[in-house]
């Protein structure tokens, strides 16, 4: 153990601790060119990690100045003053981050009469505190990720962004700076981060300590792998995910379901997976078929396997109190709990209670439950629906886990649902797993997460949004990104401009990095009966060949295009599985040089030689291309080569979006 002359500041452990009053700093190296703070005003400091793996030994210098103090790892400096400003910088000295302190104390840089905590801590009954975290903001930095959020902004500098998980939301802490940084805020509390012109906020509503984690690096995939390394990288994606994945709202029956997987067959277009979607079951809670409407799974598991087409099974986490396995449940202590008010946190087809995933018996009980149900009967895919989860009243104040309150813990239950069922199949043996989840935290990936944007409108303006959640959930360590193509609340087959909509949305799709059909249409077929498996509406057919000719047609030249794509799409899904590379990024990410590509938010690069800029807008025939400097590209309709680093003008038809291959790749676009 070293001290300074004053005592302010200590190594102990090969971290920098600095203590002052009730204040106890830590700062220590977390794996390669990265440190991590944390901070807390209680006796010790709290034994978890959250969303990063365990600290390997990394090749770092503290030095103590006396009153001051300073931490090197790799390319990242951490230097702390005496009045405990933290500043980041890197291996060149060039300023990356630095607290926003404004007090009497901080004589030596800026003394100020405001005094404005950088670490503000405000206790709250209970032993908890709201956490408030200040950094300086520079106006000209850009700022990409923080996970899926409804709106159509890649670069995320001057938004306000809510700390807390909603159907069609997940935030996911972690953003890249064009600086050269990446942050991940290492808290699953309910909060709020804003990164404004003259500041940047974090709050946490009810939390024991302060805890991020920043790296260096100098391209964006530097920092994304150096992130990648400390949250995990997902599975090997299977053969089959990398198809195309049939759904909508909702098979009633079985002999519906297979007859849909029997038309594909018929008109020799490639399917990977089809879906029984929700209300298959006796009762929300029971986790098993309905026999009056699915006689027979395992007859049809082996039908659909042998068309070479997977079967994937919706999942909620919800207990109706009339459930067979409720009063055990409750009995048990695996349902989560209300503070106050009844307990009833979903009203949707009856009155029910989510299981709560952070409590780990409570997970093996449901997993033993679809075990029995489902994955004995050969089901080997899951979707993990309402995985927020999605109260009827999002009071997250008044709800309860096993971990601790919502507000103080909440962000973590979609992993820790992920985690369920990665986890089971895991100890059955499988291998390369993957689970549909409409909601994820830092980490999901590594328990093999696809997630999708949730419950969306059908239309364009919904669309643009949907491409900059996708490209800012890779960003934010997710690799693995769907949409609902064509959106989800309405949209009739039969409209002319939703056709057009939907056309746009399936050329998107096809270069997602899962391509997937879903959508509640309209209108509506009735219930088949009052209870179980019967209880629930059917949207209209949402089959490729619900759309007409011309778009039948369109689908048709798209599937095609993605299945001679699948050694590439398996090339970009091992580097995401090795070291956490998203098969779907910005301009920027290959081409960091280009500062021009740094400001292009509506199109993207597919792996490293495509280069895709989808039809956003309605009616749109001509698109305006940026192609980045430092390659030239190849336009495949009119199969010409044009130079990087300028802009231009392509026509793009309803029957095609502008796509241009790297040249020099071979690809059988």
């Amino acid at each position: 153990m070293t001290y300074s002359k004053n005592s302010l500041f200590r190594v102990e452990e090969g971290r920098l601790i600095r203590e002052y009053d009730s204040e106890q700093l830590w700062i220590e190296a977390w794996r390669n060119n990265s440190l991590r703070v944390r901070t807390t005003h209680a006796a010790s400091m709290l034994d978890e990690d959250w969303a990063l793996l365990p600290a390997d030994k990394s090749e770092v210098k503290i030095t103590l100045y006396g009153d001051s103090a300073a931490i090197v790892n790799g390319n990242i400096r951490a230097d702390v003053s005496a009045a405990g400003k933290i500043t980041f910088s890197n291996q060149n000295g060039d300023l990356l981050l630095q607290e926003y302190l404004r007090s009497r104390k901080n004589i030596s840089e800026f003394c100020s009469a405001l005094n404005i905590d950088a670490r503000e801590f405000k206790p709250v009954l209970g032993g908890d505190y709201g956490l408030t975290a200040r950094f300086e903001s520079n106006p000209e930095e850009k700022v990409f990720g923080m996970g899926l959020y409804q709106q159509p902004f890649l670069d995320i500098k001057n938004c306000t962004l809510e700390l807390a998980h909603r159907n069609s939301q997940a935030t996911i802490p972690f953003f890249l700076s064009n600086l050269g940084y990446g942050f991940l805020w290492n808290n699953p509390a309910i909060g709020q981060v804003t990164f404004g012109k003259n500041i940047t906020e974090w709050n946490a509503k009810a939390t024991k300590q302060l805890d991020y984690w920043i790296t260096a690096g100098d391209t964006p995939a530097a920092i994304e792998q150096a992130y990648a390394a400390v949250t995990g990288t997902a599975p090997m994606m299977p053969d089959y995910g990398m198809g195309f994945w049939q759904c909508k709202l909702r098979y009633q029956t079985q002999e519906e379901l297979l007859e849909v997987a029997r038309e594909y067959k018929r008109h020799e277009l490639p399917i990977s997976v089809i879906v029984v979607d929700f209300f298959h079951w006796t009762n929300q809670g029971d986790w098993r078929f309905d026999p009056d409407y699915w006689p027979d799974p395992e007859g049809m598991v082996r039908e659909l396997r042998s068309m070479g087409i997977e079967l994937m099974v919706s999942i909620w986490p919800t207990v109706d109190k009339t459930s067979e396995n409720y009063e055990e449940m409750l009995r048990k202590g695996y349902l989560i709990r209300t503070d106050r008010g009844i307990r009833t946190s979903m009203d949707f087809l009856g009155n029910t209670v989510f299981f709560d995933a952070t409590n780990p018996k409570a997970r093996q009980y449901v997993w033993e439950k679809a075990k029995t149900n489902y994955y004995d009967k050969g089901v080997r895919i899951f979707w993990l629906d309402e995985a927020e989860p999605e109260y009827s009243v999002y009071d997250f104040d008044n709800y309860r886990y096993h971990l601790g309150p919502n507000v103080q813990v909440g962000n973590i239950y979609p992993l820790m649902y992920a985690k369920t069922f990665y986890e089971g199949m895991e100890q059955e043996g499988q291998k390369d797993i993957i689970n549909l989840i409409r909601c994820a935290w830092a980490g999901s990936q590594k328990y093999g997460a696809l997630v999708w944007s949730g419950d969306i409108d059908s239309s364009f303006a919904s669309l643009r949004n949907q491409l900059a959640a996708g490209l800012s959930m890779g960003l934010s360590g997710i690799p693995w990104f769907t949409t609902d193509i064509g959106g989800f609340h309405g949209g009739n087959p039969d409209d002319p401009d939703f056709r057009e909509c939907m056309v746009r949305w399936f050329q998107f799709g096809a270069f997602c990095p899962v391509f997937r059909m879903h959508g509640d249409r309209e209108p509506h077929s009735p219930p088949l009966g009052m209870k179980g498996g019967g209880l629930c509406a059917s949207g209209a057919p949402n089959e490729v060949w619900s759309y007409g000719d011309e778009a039948f047609d369109i689908f048709k030249k798209y599937m095609l295009m993605r299945e001679r794509l699948r050694p590439y799409i398996t090339r970009l899904m091992k580097e995401a599985h090795d070291i956490g590379t998203p098969p779907m990024r910005p301009l920027f990410y290959d081409f960091p040089k280009d500062q021009s590509a740094w400001g292009v938010e509506d199109q993207y690069m597919f792996g490293p030689d495509l280069l895709i800029a989808p039809v956003l807008h309605e009616r749109e025939r001509v698109r305006r291309i940026y192609l980045p400097d430092g390659a030239n590209w190849k336009e495949c309709s009119l199969k010409v080569v044009h130079e990087g680093g300028q802009w231009i003008t392509v026509n793009a038809p309803l029957s095609e979006i502008p796509i241009f291959i790297r040249d020099g790749a071979n690809l059988p676009i």
